[in-house]
């Protein structure tokens, strides 16, 4: 990807710089952390990461003024990947403290994930899960070919961290879904330019330095 640039989205919220490293270690090697808004609006690639709250996020992206230069950049049609946070700030509303507006880059919404008191799935949900095929795909071949999870197995471990899950109104978006507890949700969500992740690739060991090569290299 000599000569493109990718920006990683600073506001305020995020394990930043563990994403830039692996994000060098795949070929970005001038990955650049950054809440200017030229810079986000110059990039050929962004990242959009987070860990917390997704009030506390619209919020702070809202102070950078970086609200409407995210929806702009979308438009353009160049590659944008939410992580985390990040990935749910791309969707429509978060239920998470109150109701919220996202970003809307993908209609949808966010929900906490159900918890049961009777069984030992906890929330948050804290470690390894697989990725596999949503129900709606399930009979479809090449699903994950030209995506960030290109050359992943179905069954491939990732690292998660979260309380809160994405519900996006078109369930044709997902591509890999995550069981956990009394649910079964989209880990991972594709819609033309807009990609995202619930899990932390930068934590998940070579299947997570894939996802991020494919996203620097392969679109």
């Amino acid at each position: 990807m000599s000569g493109e640039s990718v920006v990683i989205v600073d506001y305020g919220l995020g394990n930043l710089f563990s994403v830039q490293r692996a994000l060098n270690l795949v070929g970005a090697g001038d990955a650049k952390i950054s809440a200017e808004k030229e810079d986000i609006e110059n990039a050929d690639r962004i990242v959009l990461p987070g860990v917390g709250a997704f009030g506390d996020g619209m919020k702070n992206l809202q102070e950078l003024g970086l609200v409407s230069v995210l929806q702009e950049y979308a438009k353009s049609g160049r590659p944008l990947l939410g992580v985390c946070l990040g990935m749910q700030l791309i969707l429509s509303r978060s239920e998470e403290f109150g109701v919220h507006d996202g970003l809307n880059l993908i209609h949808g919404n966010v929900r906490r994930l159900e918890s049961d008191s009777e069984s030992d799935f906890k929330i948050p949900h804290i470690g390894w899960n697989t990725l596999e095929k949503p129900s709606e795909h399930s009979e479809q071949t090449g699903l994950w070919d030209k995506t960030v999870l290109a050359d992943i197995d179905e069954g491939a471990s990732m690292y998660f961290n979260h309380s809160f899950i994405v519900e996006p109104e078109d369930p044709s978006v997902s591509l890999a879904s995550t069981n956990y507890g009394n649910d079964v949700y989209c880990s991972v969500l594709k819609q033309g330019n807009i990609t995202g992740a619930q899990f932390h690739p930068e934590l998940s060991a070579a299947d997570g330095l894939k996802l991020y090569r494919n996203f620097v290299q392969n679109f």
